[in-house]
């Protein structure tokens, strides 16, 4: 009898990773996919065996479902993984309420409608810490922080549910940093967040920029290991009932993440330093962002922001599964082999670019 789990967010860049590693740890395991009906095609097409592509829309109370669908998925379905959600920093409002916060409202309630859940997985963000500095636990979630963008503050109100849900839905909520390429390929799906750093060394002007002072600390991890992590709380009894923080325990400073992608791509270091201020003003300016690689003013604040993640139960998971998160100077170099051989290439430039 094969164990049904639902999966949103496929075939995203988590999702479509995370799929094939939780086929392999659970051979009897069968997965359906809810799938938004734009993306169906694309699913349907990246899908493995053992992968069931569902339209659906989580934004809908029913998930976008017929009833008798609905009420079968809920009869069977033994665990639920949430990845979907809108990540870009510039989204608005209305849209980000929409699917991050209704939209993981509906899979808690469809969570409650099934009798052999054994556990909910639910991708949140260190993020939700919002404008908080200094040490943020991972037991840390309200304390009266404010947010950079509604990114932040919609996941935050998403984790908000989640955790008010956890004494009838068993749960793992898993808080990734800013997530970049495999740590051994280098591959990615777009080239956002920190890869704008690489497009302003490879814009119009070529500088080679420091913004702000740099000693805060800027915390990326590559997507194998969040894959890996998931799919080891996945398999952990002791996690369920915890938030895990999925960072770089010793991350780099923003001046040494700036200096190692500037030695590999260009070889040399960044030595024109910018005040933050100056950089988000003019960032309001199209052309502006345009001699930037495009950079959005929304991205400067993450790399003057003096916050750490702690990650205590994180490195119990991890350290009974046999894992660790690797340096940024370990995988620099595939991460930057990878943008130098796909950097005019449209297919990796995010969504409101196209």
């Amino acid at each position: 009898m094969p164990r049904t789990y639902l999966l949103t967010g496929f075939p995203g860049f988590l999702a479509g990773r995370l799929v094939p590693r939780l086929l392999a740890d659970d051979e009897e395991a069968r997965i359906v996919a809810l799938v938004e009906p734009r993306m169906v095609e694309r699913a349907r097409a990246l899908a493995p065996d053992g992968v069931d592509v569902q339209p659906g829309d989580i934004t809908d109370p029913m998930l976008g479902l017929d009833q008798r669908t609905y009420d079968r998925l809920a009869g069977e379905v033994v665990k639920v993984f949430h990845l979907a959600a809108v990540y870009d920093l510039a989204v608005g409002s209305e849209l980000a309420e929409r699917v991050n916060v209704a939209g993981t409202q509906h899979v808690l309630d469809f969570c409650r409608r099934a009798p052999g859940l054994e556990r909910h997985h639910y991708i949140s963000t260190a993020y939700v810490a919002g404008q908080r500095s200094g040490l943020v636990l991972e037991e840390d979630l309200a304390e009266g922080q404010a947010f950079k963008n509604f990114y932040e503050s919609t996941k935050f109100a998403a984790e908000v549910l989640v955790r008010a849900s956890m004494d009838a839905i068993p749960t793992t909520i898993y808080r990734p940093a800013i997530v970049v390429g495999d740590s051994l390929t280098g591959e990615t799906q777009k080239f956002d967040g920190p890869y704008y750093l690489l497009r302003s060394m490879a814009g119009p002007t070529g500088a080679l920029l420091q913004v702000g002072r740099g000693d805060a600390p800027f915390n990326v991890v590559p997507v194998d290991f969040v894959v890996s992590a998931i799919a080891a709380g996945s398999r952990d009894a002791e996690a369920v009932g915890h938030t895990l923080h999925l960072v770089d325990p010793e991350p780099v400073s923003s001046k040494e993440l700036a200096r190692l992608l500037a030695l590999e791509y260009k070889g040399r270091e960044p030595r024109i330093p910018l005040p933050p201020g100056v950089v988000d003003r003019s960032l309001k300016y199209a052309p502006i962002r345009k001699l930037f690689g495009g950079t959005p003013r929304q991205s400067i604040t993450y790399l003057n922001h003096p916050v750490q993640f702690d990650t205590t139960q994180a490195a119990q998971v991890l350290g009974r599964n046999g894992l660790r998160c690797p340096r940024f100077a370990e995988y620099v170099g595939p991460m930057v082999a990878f943008y130098a051989a796909h950097e005019h290439d449209d297919a990796y430039r995010p969504a409101h670019e196209k």
